[in-house]
């Protein structure tokens, strides 16, 4: 009798929990209208140049000195550094080792290493060191001891036999920068067209601007008789610098033509000294969707009179698409 008893409160029990869970809302529960919504902003690298002939570098301006518009709306500032308080330099050198690099090797390595012991601040910047032909070869990732990267360029000995460069932007910027905590900077060597990469330039351009990474292009086809063995003399400006040129200037860097030792290295101390004298702002779009539209950017003075003065320099436009950075 007690075990019948059991079995009929049993099977009640049961008979209510499942009523109890078949009367539940089968619908997700909404989100909580008090839950933070994200929100995605832009880091812009900013330089500010005078417009006299010297084009010296301007430093000491603030937030205040700025205004930021993005397809002609102006825009909400929500952070900015100057050279007092810009956080560290992640900086990848990428090294043409193509077959026309043959003859000045030891050029283009020689201009590495100066690049890198010019530019990276002590114990706060970080370098990296990558090669390109028709491999994409990375032969030492970030760090802070010259002595590494200058051993990892030491041991370049060999070219290929095609010029991968956009590939090896893409594969830097994508793979070493994208969560780099700090600026991000690209810097190519290289003497000559692309031949080989499956990326196009436009794909170099839109993940640089993506990672919000500023390139910084070296050519080194100029040259002056008997300067640089391998270095043809009148080839400045044509096909392969224009595309060079349009890399830098489109992701708020510039391009350097030479192929003189001297002349190389006053081009690293502009280097040096810009990114030392960098201002980042950074804001937060108004239009807050991912609709993958390309959209302008326009960074002016609030003051007319610096506007008369000086140059801004900065990177013109984005894609917004939704990615993943720190």
């Amino acid at each position: 009798m007690k075990s019948l008893s059991k079995i009929i409160f049993a099977f009640f029990a049961f008979s209510i929990g499942a009523a109890s869970v078949l009367a539940q809302d089968p619908t997700p529960t909404p989100p909580d209208d008090d839950e933070p919504v994200s929100v995605f902003e832009v880091r812009l690298p900013v330089t500010v140049t005078e417009k006299k002939k010297k084009k010296e570098l301007v430093t000491g301006l603030n937030q205040n000195d700025f205004i930021i518009y993005e397809d002609g709306v102006p825009q909400e500032t929500t952070f900015f550094t100057n050279e007092l308080n810009n956080p560290p330099v992640f900086v990848g050198v990428l090294m043409d080792t193509s077959p026309s690099t043959s003859g000045k090797l030891t050029f283009s390595k020689r201009a590495a290493k100066d690049f890198l012991y010019t530019v990276l601040q002590l114990r706060k910047d970080k370098g990296a060191f990558m090669t390109f032909d028709h491999r994409v070869e990375l032969h030492q990732d970030f760090t802070d001891k010259t002595d590494l990267l200058d051993r990892a360029v030491e041991r370049i000995k060999d070219v290929g036999s095609q010029t991968a460069l956009y590939d090896a932007i893409w594969q830097f910027a994508d793979q070493k920068l994208r969560n780099a905590p700090g600026r991000r900077v690209i810097v190519v060597i290289t003497d000559g067209d692309d031949t080989f990469s499956k990326a196009e330039l436009e794909d170099a351009i839109d993940i640089a601007q993506r990672t919000e990474t500023t390139i910084f292009g070296i050519s080194t086809k100029e040259g002056f008789l008997g300067s640089v063995p391998g270095v043809e003399v009148g080839t400045i400006k044509d096909k392969g610098d224009k595309l060079l040129e349009k890399l830098c200037e489109e992701t708020g860097g510039r391009a350097f033509f030479t192929g003189d030792m001297l002349a190389l290295e006053r081009s690293f101390a502009k280097i040096s000294k810009e990114l030392k004298g960098q201002y980042i702002v950074t804001y937060k779009p108004e239009n807050q969707e991912f609709d993958g539209k390309t959209r302008k950017i326009e960074v002016r003075f609030r003051d007319k009179k610096l506007e008369k003065k000086y140059r801004i320099r900065t990177k013109t436009e984005y894609r917004a698409i939704r990615d993943t950075l720190k």
